[in-house]
C-alpha cells in the first residue's frame, strides 16, 4: 500500500519561513495573514513571494482577499514557475489569476503572455466574494491543471505543449499598477 501523503501548512502565520521576496517594502505578515501591496501608493511593477521549494503534482488551498479602488486591481498564484532573470521582479510560468476580467482563470506569465482558459465572467462573478475571504484551490497533474473558486470547479486545463515545465515554484503575486492590496492565509499543499 502507498502512503498517503498529508496537506502541509505552507506559512505558519507569524514567519516567512521556506518563502523569498521583498518581505521589506512589499510583503508584511498582518493578523495571521501574508499581505502585499498599498491601498496609499500605486504598486510600481508586479512583486512575487515565492516558495523556496519546488513542486511538480500537487493540490494548492489558500485563501485570499483582494482590496483595492485605483488602477489595476489584480492578484494571481503562480505555480511551475521559475524567476525572471530580466526584470528580476517578474515571473515565468502558470498563473491562477485573481482580478476583474480575470477571475479564477489560467495566465501563461511572461512565456505566452496570455489567458489559456477562462471562465464564464457572469457566471465567476456570482461566485467570488469582492474585498473580503475567498477559497481558490489549484490542482495540477501531470499536465492537467484545474482551478476552482470558493467550492465551484472554473478551469479544467490540459496542458498541449510537452515542453511546459510541469514543476517549479509557487508564488504569491500583488500586480503592478494600482493602489491594491492582497492578503493570503491558509496556504496548504498536498503533493501528489
Amino acid at each position: 500500500m502507498i502512503p498517503q501523503k498529508k496537506k502541509v501548512s505552507l506559512f505558519d502565520g507569524k514567519t516567512f519561513n521556506g518563502w523569498e521576496g521583498d518581505t521589506v517594502k512589499t510583503w508584511k505578515i498582518e493578523n495571521g495573514a501574508i499581505a502585499g501591496g498599498s491601498l496609499e501608493e500605486t504598486v510600481p511593477h508586479n512583486n512575487f513571494l515565492c516558495t523556496r521549494k519546488t513542486y511538480s503534482n500537487f493540490i494548492l488551498n489558500v485563501k485570499f482577499k483582494l482590496t483595492g479602488h485605483e488602477g489595476f486591481i489584480n492578484t494571481g498564484v503562480q505555480f511551475h514557475s521559475v524567476r525572471s532573470k530580466d526584470p528580476s521582479y517578474e515571473m515565468i510560468g502558470y498563473q491562477a489569476d485573481l482580478g476583474a476580467k480575470f477571475w479564477a482563470s489560467l495566465y501563461d506569465e511572461s512565456r505566452r503572455n496570455k489567458t489559456l482558459i477562462a471562465p464564464d465572467s457572469v457566471e465567476v462573478l456570482k461566485l467570488v466574494k469582492l474585498n473580503d475571504w475567498n477559497d481558490y484551490q489549484v490542482r495540477s497533474e501531470n499536465g492537467r491543471i484545474r482551478i476552482m473558486l470558493n467550492g465551484k470547479q472554473t478551469v479544467d486545463y490540459t496542458e498541449p505543449d510537452k515542453f511546459i515545465p510541469q514543476q517549479g515554484i509557487i508564488g504569491l503575486q500583488i500586480h503592478g499598477g494600482g493602489k491594491a492590496k492582497v492578503f493570503y492565509k491558509d496556504i496548504f499543499i498536498e503533493e501528489l
